[in-house]
């Protein structure tokens, strides 16, 4: 199934966000935790590709078992960065191989050695530059893009950042999934100026549950986000006593998550982190809403 008939089914979806291993050794740990949420069958699983590709062997093993033994639509993210134009059709071509028919394009982050790098001569600088490429292989692929309701760290402005977004949604790009934030009026403003923009596609909000006091400050590096006072001091509050702090950060992504249901944002997409625990606890919260 591809992910846009479910996002405009005009029924609410919960979907979760799984990530490979980087390891051999932690391929089996990492294949049940993924397994474990799959069977609480969400709207759709995504499965992430690692910086660099480094991870991008395990990826396609994850989604084509979720797809083939629960029955769970799958997300394949791809990234171009550094890749060539051969590696990425041969990454194509596997895909369609296997009958996974949903990929999220993603430039992919810059590794750290690579920073400093001339990028000019790379065959894909950007994530519109892999959408071109995924189109022009012939293969019905639903294409997916990310998006930043807070700009991305590289834009100059977010004036500038809704142009680009609105090359990759021109470039062929069916929907779009929101980076974390934790402020849901940020998000409203964001839709609201993307909208004017022209970018009709259906946008999944991307939600983080944070259940530990460690993850806030990785959250703020890689997506530069908002933290609310009200956030903030249910960190402070809580933050030392492990039990409590994940209790409360699902309860504050769980109220995020029924505010955006409660003003027309149908889907809505959980950065799971691998913790069926956490998965399960935020579906549960929502059964009733969600008829589940």
């Amino acid at each position: 199934m591809k992910i846009t008939e479910i996002l405009n089914n005009g029924k609410m979806s919960l979907s979760f966000e799984v990530f490979p291993p980087k390891t051999d050794t932690a391929f089996e740990s990492v294949q049940h935790a993924t397994h474990e949420i799959a069977k609480l069958k969400p709207s759709y699983m995504s499965i992430t590709y690692g910086a660099g590709g480094g991870t991008s062997r395990y990826t396609l093993d994850i989604a084509e078992d979720i797809m083939k033994d629960y029955g769970v639509p799958t997300l394949a993210h791809l990234t171009c960065v550094s890749s060539s134009k051969e590696t990425v059709h041969e990454r194509i071509a596997e895909m369609n191989k296997r009958g996974i028919k949903n990929v999220l394009a993603l430039r992919g982050d810059i590794p750290a050695e690579m920073e400093n790098e001339d990028r000019s001569s790379w065959d894909h600088q950007f994530a519109v530059d892999l959408i071109h490429e995924i189109k022009e292989s012939g293969f019905d692929f639903c294409i997916g893009g990310a998006c930043y309701p807070e700009i991305h760290p590289e834009s100059l402005n977010q004036k500038e950042d809704i142009k680009h977004l609105k090359e990759k949604v021109d470039a062929g790009c069916e929907f779009l999934t929101t980076q974390m934030f934790f402020d849901n009026n940020l998000l409203y403003n964001f839709l609201y100026k993307i909208r004017e923009a022209g970018i009709t596609v259906p946008i999944v909000a991307g939600i983080m549950p944070i259940t530990n006091a460690k993850q806030v400050d990785r959250a703020i590096k890689l997506s530069g986000s908002f933290m609310p006072q009200r956030f903030k001091s249910l960190v402070d509050k809580f933050g030392s006593d492990p039990l409590a702090m994940k209790q409360a950060g699902i309860a504050y992504a769980t109220d995020q998550i029924i505010d955006l249901y409660a003003n027309g944002i149908e889907n809505v997409h959980v950065y799971s982190m691998n913790k069926p625990d956490v998965a399960q606890k935020i579906q549960s919260n929502l059964s009733d809403i969600l008829g589940k």
